[in-house]
This record gives structure tokens, sequence and C-alpha cells, in this order.
């Protein structure tokens, strides 16, 4: 039997694992390393906060892409939305608590979990060596895992704050670097003035989440180009185009093919998201077909105006959102910080805005950075994958969006070779996929990462002896 361990129980974490037990079943031993108390959940699926919800219809989740409505249907049959009345709108789409998916995820993972085919070890990863049959991995607990393989599906590292942020405000109580951190919003009082750096779908959640605490002070988005985050159509539609039979080599191709889309949806009184939703199903055919120059011409200039309309508010946040304006307690910026000066009464920020070469300033008296996912500093996020670089088995993809690997998910490391028993999982590895940060994407990239680790399990059964999970102290 093969042990292979899994580093992060999210959700790409906890798909890998549920499709390797049902690919290779009683072929692999699986340990899956999270600290959280359940898999599934990660950092996305594991809020309480009932401000939270999931960004797309829960028609489109699941943790089995063979089965697309596995979640929609699971909702109804557990009556998980029987204290959210919310949740489903007029036209049958739900868009439910993001809990309630990560207790969906650890419900489909408990037969496993309770036959012992999936083990979750709740601690950290502190490091992993390269030995010469696999893998030590040395947990927080103080154990030491042996392993025929690895994955690596941790999330994104935590978002860095801006210089004049962190340079002026470091110790300050008032500012709020990672939204996400549990409590993190537990200081910000009825009345506070808001700053929240970015406005993404963090941002929304944010101004959700202390609409929902009663919080009535005026808040400020501020991002670099001031696009906030598209909304859902006001009822499904189909996907509409066709971007990989003849696919753009060079972004100036794609632009105009999906502006021809765009168009021709529109002629059919479809709506311009249909189209967005096809290019992400067909996101990996488009990735790949650019060559490696465009690719990261597309990450540079291209991916602020994707994310503004590929990641879309779910309807209740946006009702929030609109609240807000509608009262005058929201104004979004586009500009960047110049200076932040901490003072008793308030925080002192001066705002250049952009194309138009004046700044403004703002008493604030809380600033929330919510800028998304530092990729670049994915290396030093974590002791062990700092470790793993400086041995040579991991690197940085050449795009600049996460870890590198090869077309089967192999981790590449130095001088460019794939390394077989060390595979990324997940976002992580959006470099070389293109769109895996939704999860529908995931969750079909899951499928093939754990279809790569039983057909390395069954071809290296036939030519060499079985290992057992081996534990120390």
């Amino acid at each position: 039997m093969k042990a292979v361990v899994i580093v992060g129980g999210g959700f790409t974490g906890a798909a890998i694992a549920y499709h390797l037990d049902r690919l290779a079943p009683g072929a692999a031993s699986i340990v899956v390393v999270e600290p959280r108390s359940s898999l599934g959940g990660g950092l996305a699926y594991s809020t309480a906060d009932p401000a939270h919800r999931i960004n797309v219809p829960a028609s489109r989740m699941s943790l089995d892409p063979d089965e697309p409505l596995q979640f929609d249907v699971w909702l109804d049959f557990t009556s998980a939305l029987r204290d959210d009345p919310q949740a489903r709108l007029p036209d049958g789409r739900a868009f439910p608590r993001r809990g309630a998916f990560g207790r969906y995820v650890q419900e489909k993972l408990g037969p496993a979990l309770e036959a012992g085919r999936i083990i979750h070890k709740r601690a950290k990863v502190l490091a992993i060596d390269s030995q010469p049959n696999g893998y030590a991995i040395e947990l927080s607990t103080g154990e030491t895992i042996h392993c025929d393989m690895a994955v690596i599906a941790t999330t994104h590292p935590a978002p860095t704050p801006p210089a004049p942020l962190s340079q002026a405000l470091a110790d300050d109580p008032r500012f709020i670097p990672d939204s996400n951190a549990p409590h993190a919003l537990d200081g910000v009082r009825t009345y506070d003035r808001v700053l929240v750096v970015g406005a993404g779908l963090t941002m929304a959640d944010i101004v959700a989440s202390l609409d929902r605490r009663g919080h009535r002070g005026p808040i400020t988005a501020l991002s670099r180009r001031g696009q906030l985050p598209a909304q859902h159509p006001p009822a499904a539609s189909p996907n509409f185009g066709d971007f990989v039979t003849a696919p753009a080599t060079t972004i100036r191709q794609l632009v105009r093919a999906v502006r021809a889309a765009v168009a021709e949806a529109e002629a059919e009184g479809l709506p311009w998201q249909c189209v967005f939703d096809a290019l992400r199903n067909q996101g990996r055919g488009i990735w790949t077909a650019l060559e490696p120059g465009e690719r990261r011409k597309m990450a540079r200039r291209l991916r602020p105006f994707w994310d503004a309309r590929r990641f879309r508010i779910a309807p209740q946040v946006q009702d929030a959102l609109e609240k807000r304006r509608r009262e005058g307690a929201f104004e979004s910026l586009a500009g960047s910080i110049r200076q932040a000066k901490p003072e008793s009464a308030a925080i002192a920020v001066d705002i250049r805005l952009r194309g138009l070469g004046q700044a403004v300033s703002r008493d604030i008296d809380a600033v929330v950075v919510a800028t998304g996912p530092a990729h670049r500093d994915v290396l030093c996020s974590q002791p062990y994958l700092n470790r793993l670089e400086v041995d040579g088995l991991v690197s940085l993809d050449a795009v600049g969006l996460g870890l590198a690997t090869d077309i089967r998910g192999r981790a590449i490391g130095e001088a460019g070779k794939a390394i077989d028993t060390l595979l990324i999982g997940g976002p992580l590895a959006r470099g070389t996929f293109g769109e895996l940060m939704g999860l529908p994407e995931v969750s079909r990239h899951a499928v093939d990462i754990a279809r790569e680790i039983a057909a390395s399990i069954k071809t290296d059964d036939r030519t060499a002896p079985k290992r057992l999970l081996a534990l120390t102290a």
C-alpha cells in the first residue's frame, strides 16, 4: 500500500483525497494534514459569518464533476436552508452561506474518514524532507510522517499590505492587514469610518459583514482601477462562445474573440456573463494555446479586468452593497495610497486618484486590507515551501501566479525537472492551467491530480515492493 500525504485540507485537499479514495480503493493510505477541525472547509468554507455566501449558484458547485447538482441536491435532502430563507432566489438558484458548503464536503468524506481510508492529521506542516524512497513530513504535533508521494494543496498566501500602510500602521490596532483572520472585524465600531484597500469579492464580504453587525459608518473601497465585482445575470443563462476549436494565440486575438462573442450573445438576447462562463469552462484550452510571453502579458494586463467580471457577487451580498450606496455610506475610488499618518483621533490617509494627478484625504478609523493573495510571496509564506525551494524541489511559475508544475500537475524543481512524487493541487497551479480559482475548475483539477496519483501507484505496484505508512514520534 502506498502512502500519500496531502498538505492542506481545504476544498482542494479534501477533493483530491475524496477522488483518490474512489479511484484507487485500498491501494493508498491517504493522510490529509489540516490544522482545522474538519476537512473541506478551508479558509473560504469554514467561515461562520452568515453574511458570507458562495459566489456562484449551488447548482454549479460540486465535489464530483460527474454529479454537478450534488450540492444543490444535498441542500434539499438535508434541509440545510431551513434557517436561511434568503438563500434561494425566486428563479430557483441558491446562494447559501459558505459554511453550508463546508459541511457538505465534510459529510461526503465522512464514510472514508470513519473507515480509516482517509486519515485527518490535525496539525501544521513544519518541514518536508526528500528521502530516497519518498518524503519525511514533520508536523507541529511532533510527529513525522513518512510517505511515498506528497501533494501540496495549501491556500494562497495572505495579502501584502501596501508599503505606506505597513510602514506607518504596523502596530496600530486600527489596522487590519488580513480580513480573513479570525475576529478580524471585531474591533470596528458602529460609526467608524472604514477604508477597505481592495475592491474585489473580499471587499464585498467585508461590507456585508459590517452591515450585518450593524455598522453604519461610511466605507471607502480603494483599488488601482476602481472596478467593483460584477453581478450575476437576473436568471440562469447557457454558456455562449467557442474559444478552443480555433484558439487565440495572442491576447490581442483573444480580446477580439471575446468582444465578438459578447456582441453576438447580446444580439441573441443573452447577457455578457454567459460568454465569461464559457471562457471559464474552456480556460485550460485557452491558456495552453498561449505562448509563455502571452500568458505573462495576460496576467499583467488583463487579469484585473477578467477578475472583475469573472468573480461575481452573490445577489444577497450585492444587495448589502447597494443598500450602503443608497444610504450614502459607500464610495469606490480608483487610486493608490500616498501616505498614512496615525493620529490620536483618526488615521489621516492621502490618496492619489488614478489618472487625475490629484489627491484626496480621508480621516479613517479603521483600515482593512483586502488586496487579494500575494502570489509571488508563496515560497516564503510557509517554512516548508521555502525549504522545498532550497532543496530544489519547487519553484515559482513563470507567470507569477503560484508554483511551477507540468501539465500532469507534477512540481517543477531545479533546472526545470518535474518531480514524479511531488504534485501541486488547486489554485497554486494556476500558472500552468490558467483558470483554477473557481470551485468548478478546482473540482475538475482535483480529479486529474487523483488520477495522476492513482496511475503512479498502479505503475509502481508492478515494479516495486509495497510500503506501509510509518508514523514516528
